[in-house]
């Protein structure tokens, strides 16, 4: 037996599901929600000398389009897996000299990250990497996420990922 309400519902909410479906294919041909397959083909996975080296099992960054994505930089003397003395704040500088070397390396800059992850092997060393991350970044900062957690690379007590624009 069917059920009329239902009928009744699906077809006075019908012109509503068209015009959704219209707006989706409208932004699809504009680009705005779906990704081409020509978008697809347009990775590319960037390495250095240096990164190459190591040899780890990533990219030291991923360029879509106009946008890079940066793999999590630690503290690491470039093309070694030792990392820098002198603690949070050294390894923190460190990291983002080697965050502005791979973006200089790959067409980019300092002042065209958008975003930042930081990972902080104890969260009270929060204070410390800000006041070294003031250092290198002026405002407007890039938008920033921080989490801590246990485990990092190497015994790293500091690792940042970033994503930027392409120059």
């Amino acid at each position: 037996m069917i059920e009329w309400r239902v009928v009744r519902t699906l077809v006075l909410s019908a012109p509503f599901v068209l015009l959704a479906l219209c707006m989706l294919c409208v932004l699809c041909v504009l680009g705005v929600l779906c990704v081409s397959p020509a978008s697809a083909e347009s990775l590319d996975f960037l390495s250095s000398a240096e990164s190459a080296s190591l040899g780890l099992p990533f990219s030291e960054a991923v360029r879509v389009a106009d946008t890079l994505y940066l793999s999590g930089q630690i503290g690491n003397k470039p093309g070694a897996p030792e990392l820098v003395a002198g603690g949070v704040k050294a390894e923190t500088a460190q990291t983002l000299t080697n965050i502005k070397a791979t973006l200089e390396r790959h067409g980019s800059d300092l002042a065209h990250v958008a975003k930042c992850t930081v990972f902080l092997a104890d969260i009270a060393d929060w204070p410390a990497v800000n006041t070294v991350y003031r250092k290198f970044f002026e405002p407007p900062y890039p938008a920033r996420s921080a989490v801590a957690g246990s485990g990092l690379a190497l015994g790293a007590r500091v690792e940042i990922e970033c994503i930027a624009v392409v120059k």
